[in-house]
């Protein structure tokens, strides 16, 4: 297929070229026999890949020194062929570097890209001019930091240096003295905006050397403080938050910071805790001066999508280096900190992952282990009062930067997670997912230098890039996104796949790529590719939508539910956004003050003006490419859909017409079915009418009770008779065999017994006597008794009667 398009930027008049798309495995950049230059006793990871986002490829010639861009067709014509343009367009710096770049990295709107060494960093811009000897574009290159001491030391080596995630120009470093610095481009590339002397000496922390050397850092993602949060990882595998940290002139969305405001208020200003009301007042009055616009947002209702950053900070107080992080254990008390019993070696490298409600970290370590934990808690921004930053101002008294110490401060370990605990100020606790074995040889001599990568398409999946060659990890439960669509509480433990193996029969092997990129396009789609030492470029499709568990919807409880593994990937927009936004903004080349009193009709403005118009020709021109063939690689897709469509319509249209002719059939089978159930109702009717219909039938008990009965009555009732007989005859025998032995008995004892009687009536007879002889004494003692009183009472009465 070709395609005459693309421009040539040459001054003479514009001239199409020839564009052939070839297949990016046989694209003539990577079938040469060049081979790009590594030492093999460094352990410093390469990685000379960049893409945009949209369809351009970067590749860093290591040979050559220059950068290629190639355009890419994504799924033209087989939905998973990757095709590229040849021959690829070939950018120069204008300036000649003196350092070996290991890494590349283009910045979020694709104006930009990184070149990363380890003692230097230089930034190359994607627009130029045209080269007067080929038709090689030179683009401005500037150094980042140069007048910096510490990164101009050679004693001091730059650890890592990563674009800001809501910012095109500024840029995050981590150098080896730990000091993290951050640039703002567009205003000095040479000065850092802001610098923080993170200085790790946590309580109860051994303060040897690992736990003193930074491995990497990573900015946060877009949930709540995280997204002012930059994450430090040591060596010893702690793991470190400073927060906040806000590049000057940034935008961020209205929405989301309205969501930490009103969170502030909530639980921390009202919070019957004087630390966390200390605490949240502070972190109010920072996000109030930073947006002014915020509280207008919060009272008036504006509606305003985006607010951008003032350049304030805090003049009385330093950031707190929140950490290390403690994981939780079961029990919910602190773990441990740093290295888990599994990992061997030390960290190498650190990634920072934002997967729907979870944010995820990843520390790599030398010995081929993956420890993957997620943050148990939000979160949240910690000030130490009295220790006041270093200033930068201008003439006008506004901040061009500042400068601080991050102490670390002892922290309670982790207890119960509840909102009682929020903005007491300490660092969020760890909850371990898993912990990954590469199963990667073991070296003697080192160790293995594992790079970290995100999937474009699908968040749950990492990659890592080591050695041995190419794994994917995919993680299938997260705490809070499980929660949040109703999954069973059971962890399930990541999946590891091998991309591409390096390895030769299992033994160590030396270093042997230079480069990966992960691409997804708007239909679902994922790729992975991979460039060798050798400038052999590997394309591997990568399977999404059998990875993750499907989503459906339970028609009771309408709520969407984890069921198992979808088998059918989710619908895809049919435009892109890119497309739909318009063409990027065309950024003016750099122009010097005095070309604006040149006059339009020199040879210099001239000159002037016929870039410009090129630059702006390029752009448009490109977006019109890209039109065409967004529309062209749409085109049989949606003739497919649209075949699919109908011909589901005509086998819809068959079943229809096969109702149709079994309707009468039905209709038949349906009467008979009435009739017959009014046949039925006719019979129970008379039934009923019956006269021992009314009669109460028997239940399941009364049934079995019956059935006993009479099982008893016919069989058992008869062996009861005949036992009974048999009893009583012998009972009647045993009676007449005792009166016989019992008469016997009596005669022979008969005067024994009635001389022991007499002798019992004798004493008998003794005892009566005595007791009749002691009651006649009393009783003639009582009368005694009552004649005398007869007599007194009448001897009394005589004097009494004379009186009378």
């Amino acid at each position: 297929m070709r395609m005459t398009v693309e421009p040539s930027y040459s001054p003479s008049p514009t001239t199409k070229e020839e564009i052939e798309w070839l297949p990016l495995p046989k694209h003539p950049l990577f079938t040469t026999t060049t081979t790009t230059s590594h030492d093999a006793t460094s352990n410093v990871s390469r990685n000379l890949l960049a893409w945009d986002g949209a369809n351009r490829l970067y590749f860093w010639d290591s040979y050559s020194n220059c950068l290629h861009r190639l355009s890419l067709r994504l799924g033209d014509p087989d939905p998973t062929s990757v095709l590229a343009a040849s021959p690829s367009k070939v950018l120069q710096t204008d300036v000649v570097l003196d350092f070996d770049v290991h890494k590349i990295s283009i910045n979020r709107n694709g104006t930009a890209i990184l070149l990363f060494g380890s003692e230097r960093l230089c930034v190359m811009y994607l627009y130029g001019r045209t080269s007067k000897k080929d038709v090689n574009l030179i683009c401005r290159t500037i150094a980042v930091g140069s007048q910096t001491d510490s990164l101009g030391n050679k004693d001091i080596r730059v650890l890592e240096a990563s674009w800001h995630p809501y910012s095109d120009t500024h840029l995050g470093i981590l150098s080896s003295d730990s000091v993290f610095r951050l640039f703002n481009l567009a205003v000095d590339p040479l000065q850092p905006e802001q610098e923080y002397y993170l200085q790790p000496t946590g309580h109860g922390r051994s303060r040897n050397a690992s736990s003193m050397c930074p491995v990497g850092f990573s900015f946060g993602g877009d949930h709540l403080w995280d997204r002012f949060s930059v994450f430090v990882a040591f060596s010893d595998g702690s793991i470190y938050v400073i927060c906040p940290v806000v590049p000057f002139g940034s935008l961020f969305k209205c929405e989301s910071l309205l969501d930490i405001y009103n969170d502030a208020h909530t639980f921390g200003l009202m919070s019957a805790n004087s630390v966390a009301a200390s605490n949240s007042k502070l972190a109010i009055s920072w996000l109030e001066a930073t947006f002014p616009e915020l509280q207008n947002q919060e009272n008036e209702g504006d509606n305003l999508s985006l607010l951008r950053s003032n350049a304030y900070v805090v003049f009385d107080a330093s950031l707190v280096m929140q950490g290390p992080l403690q994981r939780v254990g079961q029990s919910g008390n602190g773990d441990s900190v740093g290295r888990s019993a599994e990992c061997e070696g030390r960290a190498v490298s650190f990634l920072y992952n934002s997967v729907s409600k979870d944010s995820i970290l990843v520390t790599a370590w030398s010995g081929g282990q993956l420890q993957i934990d997620a943050l148990a808690d939000e979160i949240q921004p910690v000030w130490s009062i009295g220790s006041p930053p270093r200033l930068r101002l201008d003439s006008h008294d506004e901040i061009l930067g500042l400068a601080m110490i991050c102490e670390s401060t002892a922290s309670s370990p982790p207890g119960k997670l509840d909102h009682n605990n929020a903005w007491l100020g300490n660092p969020s606790p760890l909850l371990r997912l898993a912990i990954v074995d590469l199963a990667l040889p073991r070296r003697a001599d080192r160790g293995y230098n594992i790079s970290l990568f995100i999937d474009t398409l699908m968040p749950e999946r990492i990659y890592s890039l080591h050695d041995g060659g190419i794994d994917s990890i995919v993680l299938h439960c997260l705490p809070f996104t499980s929660q949040a669509n109703g999954k069973d509480d059971t962890m399930r433990t990541p999946s590891v796949h091998p991309v591409l193996n390096t390895c030769q029969s299992g033994s160590a092997s030396e270093p042997s790529l230079c480069g990966f990129v992960s691409l997804s396009d708007s239909f679902g789609y994922s790729w992975s590719v991979a460039v060798t030492l050798s400038r052999e470029c590997v394309v591997l499709e990568m399977k999404t939508w059998n990875l993750l568990p499907q989503l459906s919807i339970d028609m009771e409880t309408k709520h969407i539910q984890s069921v198992g593994q979808s088998n059918e990937r989710d619908i895809q927009p049919i435009i892109s956004k890119e497309l739909l936004s318009g063409p990027k903004e065309v950024l003016v080349p750099w122009a010097s003050q005095s070309l604006r009193s040149v006059a339009a009709d020199s040879i210099e403005g001239r000159s002037t003006l016929h870039q410009y118009f090129k630059l702006f020709h390029e752009t448009y021109v490109e977006y019109a490419h890209k039109v065409h063939l967004e529309l062209k690689h749409h085109a049989p897709q949606l003739k497919k859909i649209i075949n699919d469509q109908r011909s589901r319509l005509g086998d819809a249209q068959q079943k229809l017409l096969k109702v149709e002719d079994k309707e009468h059939i039905l209709q038949k089978r349906i009467d008979c079915a009435i009739q017959m159930h009014n046949s039925l109702e006719e019979r129970l009717q008379h039934l009923r009418n019956l006269p021992g219909a009314h009669k109460k039938p028997l239940s399941k008990a009364e049934r079995q009770f019956k059935s006993e009965l009479d099982h008893f009555k016919e069989v058992e009732l008869d062996a009861l008779h005949s036992s009974v007989e048999a009893v009583s005859a012998r009972l009647r025998r045993h009676m007449q065999a005792s009166k016989v032995s019992q008469q016997k008995k009596i005669s022979g004892k008969k005067v024994c017994a009635g001389d022991d009687q007499i002798s019992i009536l004798k004493s008998s007879l003794e005892k009566l006597s005595l007791v009749n002889t002691e009651n006649s004494k009393k009783v003639k003692i009582v009368e005694s008794t009552l004649s005398n009183k007869e007599r007194n009472s009448g001897e009394s009465s005589l004097p009494m009667l004379k009186n009378c």
